[in-house]
């Protein structure tokens, strides 16, 4: 089917295209029909996978790169401080911005991408605000599909910020590639360090707002940490510390040297199992969704409310119940 040109793709034209057509536009560069796509991945319409598994052969390019930290940490006026820094050395940026959900609508309250206003003008430049709809780790089921799409469409690098959620934001690094953790000096973020697990996921520390008071300190305390857990490889990379004022850009662009380095090093077999376990985690992902769907429609066939009234009222045996329903989804 041939392709209009992409400002006259309504919503019409765009619904009558057949799968192979939507994948080919996509990977054409087509933005109106990439936003329709990730609107069908994040409502969880079917049709989406088909349109998937046309784009997964030309995905796995990209460098993703995760951001993550506590809440007030900067993460956002970092965030859109690297796009600039990316877009200033000619790179086609992608950005997933995971925001917390509307308790009304249950979509995202982009928040991210209001703060990232400087770049929604740019054609070069693909900001996608989605919700965490209660997903634990602060990720959205969506997440990975999302760069997947980004990625194949030339999108390098694409910047996965997530909401900041304390001691559960720790998911990001089964879809990233590099995991940038963002710290502040003097508010006790040392210590929410060790207790949330960034140590062990951050690829790189970021230190930012590093013109307030205690930055040597907040440095300091990261080191001894990584002392504390050093695993005494050689071949391990060590996350370096490197010091940001966002608002000013100060660091940024050591930052991306930063990213930029670890990127390398992925690329040896020294990150093979860090690769084999993102393979793994997409695998799950897509396991745990198919049985999903196929436990609700088995609730659905075995009465529904009426169904889970008597489990309430503990006239069904729930174990029993949960053996009858495992062996009716094993076929």
């Amino acid at each position: 089917m041939e392709i209009a040109a992409e400002p006259l793709m309504t919503h019409e034209r765009l619904r009558a295209l057949d799968d192979d057509a939507l994948a080919a536009a996509i990977l054409a560069g087509g933005v109106r029909v990439a936003a329709r796509l990730m609107r069908w991945i994040d409502d969880r319409v079917p049709r989406a996978e088909a349109v998937l598994r046309r784009l997964h052969p030309h995905a796995g390019r990209a460098h993703i790169i995760g951001l993550t930290g506590n809440p007030g940490a900067g993460k956002s006026t970092l965030g859109a401080a690297l796009v600039a820094h990316w877009r200033a050395q000619g790179k086609k940026v992608g950005v997933i911005a995971v925001d917390p959900s509307s308790p009304f609508s249950g979509g995202a309250l982009l928040g991210d991408r209001i703060r990232m206003a400087e770049h929604t003008l740019d054609d070069s430049v693909f900001i996608r605000s989605v919700a965490t709809r209660g997903n634990l780790g602060g990720l959205s089921r969506s997440t990975h599909d999302l760069a997947m799409v980004l990625d194949a469409m030339g999108y390098d690098p694409i910047l996965i910020e997530t909401v900041g959620v304390g001691q559960d934001e720790v998911d990001v690094v089964k879809v990233a590639h590099t995991t940038a953790v963002v710290l502040v000096p003097g508010l006790g973020d040392e210590i929410q360090a060790i207790k949330a697990g960034l140590l062990e996921i951050a690829d790189v520390f970021v230190v930012n707002k590093a013109d307030r008071d205690g930055v040597e300190r907040a440095e300091k305390d990261l080191r001894m940490m990584q002392s504390l857990g050093a695993m005494h490889d050689a071949s391990a990379w060590e996350p370096p510390v490197v010091r940001t004022v966002a608002t000013t850009r100060v660091g940024v662009a050591q930052l991306a040297e930063a990213l930029e380095a670890h990127r390398q090093w992925e690329g040896g077999s020294g990150a093979e199992s860090r690769r084999l376990a993102r393979a793994r985690h997409l695998l799950e992902s897509l396991v745990h969704d198919r049985v999903g769907v196929a436990l609700e429609a088995a609730l659905g066939r075995a009465g529904g409310e009426t169904y889970l009234a008597r489990l309430a009222q503990r006239e069904l045996d729930p174990w029993a119940e949960a053996t009858r329903l495992f062996e009716a989804l094993r076929g």
